[in-house]
């Protein structure tokens, strides 16, 4: 069970206090599991937190996302008080993908260990209605038709092996692509989902202890992950408790600088409990 929800004064100085980047125009700061970055409707968001963020720091113009995860992740959130700067970022990080390079780096701990050390995933990737939810679903040999007329984006996530303990594994991710859920997605079809999926680890089944993928159609309803009574038992979990998500936005490549954040508390916790090494940075 998640415990009470952090108050807007609370989350503020969990932001300010996570600040790891200041200069001219950018700042960077580490941002919590289950932040979003756009919330809904009167629910607390990071952009609905930002006015009152400068005003804390005492920046004199309004604060603009250039980068952040998504919702359920933490990490790195690049933010730009120059519209003009925003706009050059975001180019520099299109341009390093066209080049095939990989300016953000992912730490995470995965329920499995992968087959192989290091090696890349490359899938399809689209949304799928099920029921009243659409859902991100591989499509691993898509036409050029659905391609070319956006049905379907080709994906690529290069991983590494850092360490394994326990069943578990920490993975360096490093996404050249950017689709929505693309690295819960890609961990689960290399039979590892993420720790504190709970919208993809299902379709990873087990029959004689090993892992196989269920098909999407025979994945149940998105619920809490299920996790065995020993791996339970290691990270000291009760019955009815929901890890946050295991995905951590660490390192960004810049045009001249690199940004880097270490992993949030529940984290390196899970680290400890399970014996698995801190995350290097990655060369750059």
């Amino acid at each position: 069970m998640k415990g009470r929800p952090l108050g807007p004064e609370a989350v503020l100085g969990l932001l300010e206090a996570s600040v790891v980047h200041r200069e001219g125009a950018l700042l960077a700061l580490s941002k919590p599991a289950d932040l979003p970055v756009l919330g809904r409707p009167g629910e607390l968001s990071l952009t609905a937190l930002l006015p009152a963020l400068r005003r804390r720091l005492g920046l004199p113009a309004e604060l603009h996302v250039v980068k952040a995860p998504a919702r359920e992740c933490s990490g790195l959130v690049l933010l730009s008080a120059c519209p003009r700067v925003t706009e050059q970022l975001q180019r520099s990080f299109t341009a390093a993908r066209r080049r095939a390079q990989f300016p953000a780096t992912y730490s995470a701990v995965t329920v499995g260990i992968p087959a192989e050390a290091e090696g890349e995933i490359s899938v399809g990737l689209c949304w799928q209605q099920k029921g009243d939810a659409a859902a991100v679903v591989a499509v691993p040999s898509p036409g050029r038709r659905s391609v070319a007329r956006g049905e379907v984006k080709c994906t690529l996530t290069r991983y590494r092996l850092l360490g394994a303990a326990g069943g578990c594994a920490l993975l360096q991710l490093q996404p050249r692509t950017a689709f929505p859920e693309q690295l819960q997605v890609h961990l689960t079809l290399l039979l590892c989902p993420a720790l504190g999926d709970h919208r993809h680890a299902s379709r990873v089944g087990t029959v004689l202890g090993e892992p196989f993928l269920l098909p999407p159609q025979e994945t149940p309803t998105p619920c809490t992950q299920v996790l065995d009574a020993e791996l339970m038992s290691r990270l000291q979990l009760s019955p009815h408790h929901r890890l946050p998500l295991h995905l951590h936005l660490q390192q960004l490549v810049l045009p001249h600088t690199v940004l880097s954040a270490p992993p949030p508390p529940h984290f390196l916790r899970t680290l400890r409990l399970l014996g698995l090494p801190s995350p290097p940075l990655p060369p750059h």
